[in-house]
This record gives C-alpha cells, structure tokens and sequence, in this order.
C-alpha cells in the first residue's frame, strides 16, 4: 500500500466538514473526560482516534451522537449544532450508523432481520424491499450465505460484520466506529477490519476508535492522539507514526510496540 506523505493535502480540506467538535468537555461528576476537544471530520475521511484506554476517545464518539451530553463547547454536524430535543436528535442518529465494542445484535432475530429490522420500522421500508436490501449488505460484508443464522451461531468477527450491515442499512452519511475488534479473538481481527477498509475505499466517512495501529496507520487520512482527555497531537498517519511531534505520542506509541 502507497504510504501517505506529510505534505498530501488533507483528504476532505476543500469541502466542509461533516463533524465539527469545537472546544468539547464532558465531565463525570468531578472526572474531566473531555477537556476541551477541538477537531474536524472532513467528507469522505476516516479519521482514527488513538490514545491510552480512558483517554476520552470513545466518549467523544459516544458524544457525536448525543449518548452522552457534553457540559461545554459545542459538537456541529453538518453544519449545525447538535439539536437539544430528543425527537430532533432521533433524526439526527438515522444520518450516523454507530458500531459498538458488542455487537449488540437481536439475540431472537437471524442475520437478515437484524439488517432489515431498522429500515422497516424505522425509515418505514416495505419488508420485502428491506430484505432485499440486507441480502445485498450481507453479501457486502461476506456474510450471504449467513442470512438465516442466529447471533447465537455466529463468530464474533461475523456478529460485528453482521453490526456493521446493520448500520449501513440506515444509509448514514457518517459511520462511527467504537473499538469494533477490542471483543474479537485474533482471528476474526482481520476480518473486520477488511471490511471497514473497504467502506473506506468507497468513500465512507468514518470516525474510528481504535488500538489496531497497523489499521490506523494504512486506512486513516487523519489521525488524532488523545491523553487525558486532551488532543495531544494530530496529522495524518505519515507525520503521527513515523515523525510524532509530542513526547506523549512518542510515549505511547513505544508502549505499544509501535516502530516506525
């Protein structure tokens, strides 16, 4: 794979951004989890967020789609604010699919109705035309000849598969990724991610939390660091992975076993 070079043009630049954090805090009682979080998601991009566990990461996605209310600065999709009311924001998470760390599938639903089940009830797809619609993202996934199977009776890597078919039925503009590999057994790792690479090669804007470096340093367009809450460095994946301008990147990366 072509490796990114520092002075490439941010994917995205010239169009505006999807998702625009400005100054973000979150807290837990006395727990600062975000403090002050300024960042952009551009059309198009696949932006990784790396960083210790605890370091804010997958509080800042479960933020982008109002799971959690922030308590400072202000979270833009599209262009506008996040809306305050429920029903509004209801609207709002039909535009971004969200793939958990645990599947979270129907454990009483096979493989298609837990794909066809959000366009029906949801967007008020005809049943037929939604089976037929989860048929094709099964098939995207490598999963058509899992239709039938309870969650119950597939492997991790196929359940999260069958979670990312899930989300892209809802035909969202941006998908947000919350340590989609961090259940998964080493062999069904690869399985997923191969499918995230390819959503990316399509053009997918995607918001990844990750650990998987190797992932974040071939797929990304941009990558964020995160300690304490805080963005200590961002770049794309040339400049973050192999030229880390922060003592706290450099930190982490080699206890990770990151080498350049």
């Amino acid at each position: 794979m072509s490796h990114q070079v520092t002075s490439s043009p941010r994917k995205g630049a010239d169009s505006p951004p999807v998702v625009v954090y400005e100054d973000v805090r979150k807290m837990y009682g006395e727990f600062v989890a975000l403090d002050g979080v300024t960042v952009q998601v551009n059309k198009g991009e696949v932006m990784c967020l790396i960083g210790p566990s605890g370091s804010g990461k997958s509080t800042l996605l479960r933020c982008t789609n109002a799971l959690e209310e922030i308590n400072g600065g202000k979270i833009l999709f599209d262009g506008k604010a996040l809306p305050k009311s429920e029903p509004e924001m209801r609207k709002i998470r039909r535009r971004m699919g969200m793939v958990f760390q645990n599947f979270e599938l129907f454990p009483h639903k096979n493989a298609l109705e837990n794909v066809a089940t959000g366009p029906i009830t949801v967007l008020g797809m005809a049943p037929e035309q939604a089976r037929q619609r989860a048929l094709v993202l099964l098939e995207k996934v490598g999963l058509s000849d899992k239709a039938q199977n309870f969650p119950a009776n597939l492997s991790g890597g196929q359940q999260q598969r069958v979670a990312i078919a899930r989300a892209l039925a809802m035909e969202p503009e941006v998908m947000l990724f919350d340590e989609p590999t961090s259940a998964l057994d080493p062999e069904t790792i690869g399985e997923v991610l191969s499918v995230m690479k390819r959503l990316a090669d399509e053009g997918m804007t995607m918001v990844v939390v990750t650990h998987e470096m190797a992932f974040a340093r071939q797929v990304a367009n941009w990558v964020v660091v995160f300690d304490h809450g805080k963005v200590v460095e961002q770049g794309t994946p040339e400049q973050v992975f192999e030229h880390p301008t922060q003592a706290r990147t450099r930190d982490f990366l080699g206890h990770i076993g990151w080498h350049a």
